[in-house]
């Protein structure tokens, strides 16, 4: 039976206030990760963590043996959770993330973290080329202000902007809430829903 596995991308403590590139909204998001988090593991679905690893002297931030590069307190894998390091915004880049995926037979992946502009937008895109069915839940990720020539561009209108052109390349995009209500769950994490969203009663679900 194929599963629906959570990837959660890189929520490391330098994305949060006091770390070495904090992101806009980053605290509100990891708490939404949470809740998330809480939901697929009451349900025994799989989770799958992944940690960036920049290691380069001129690394600015994720850098080996700092604070920084730890899983925020929030989020920690916990026993019999999966936990993959990566050096590439893509988290199937050079990692065994495929092959784990594989041995649980996943066929959709509900993806949160970070950055929405960098990691989650890379992984979700190669997800996608793969043949995954992906979600991405909105507000638990996060951007960083971005600029280009003489133009800043806010951390939340980058955030919006990715989640839009990552819905219009084929991803679900969804909110915590359309996640984390009473059961039945959603066709997007239910694990006993047919591609066509249907439970075994043939009923259709909420979230195709």
């Amino acid at each position: 039976m194929s599963t629906t596995t959570l990837l959660v991308i890189d929520l490391q403590n330098d994305y949060f206030p006091g770390g070495a590139y904090p992101l806009v909204g980053a605290d509100d998001a990891v708490a939404v990760a949470r809740a998330v988090l809480d939901r697929f593991r009451a349900d025994g679905a799989p989770v799958v963590h992944m940690q960036h690893v920049w290691d380069a002297p001129d690394a600015a931030f994720m850098r080996p043996g700092t604070p920084g590069i730890e899983i925020h307190p929030l989020v920690q894998p916990a026993g019999g959770e999966t936990l993959i390091q990566k050096e590439h915004p893509n988290s199937f880049l050079e990692t065994d993330l495929a092959a784990k995926l594989a041995e649980l037979n996943a066929e959709r992946l509900v993806v949160m973290g970070m950055m929405t502009s960098m990691c989650v937008d890379a992984s979700v895109r190669a997800a996608l080329d793969l043949g995954f069915e992906a979600v991405v839940v909105a507000d638990a990720c996060a951007a960083p202000d971005l600029s280009y020539g003489e133009r800043v561009v806010d951390g939340l209108s980058v955030h919006t902007a990715f989640l839009a052109a990552l819905r219009d390349a084929g991803a679900d995009v969804v909110t915590a809430a359309d996640l984390v209500a009473p059961s039945p769950m959603p066709a997007t994490i239910r694990l006993d829903a047919d591609a066509a969203g249907r439970d075994p009663d043939g009923r259709v679900l909420p979230v195709t």
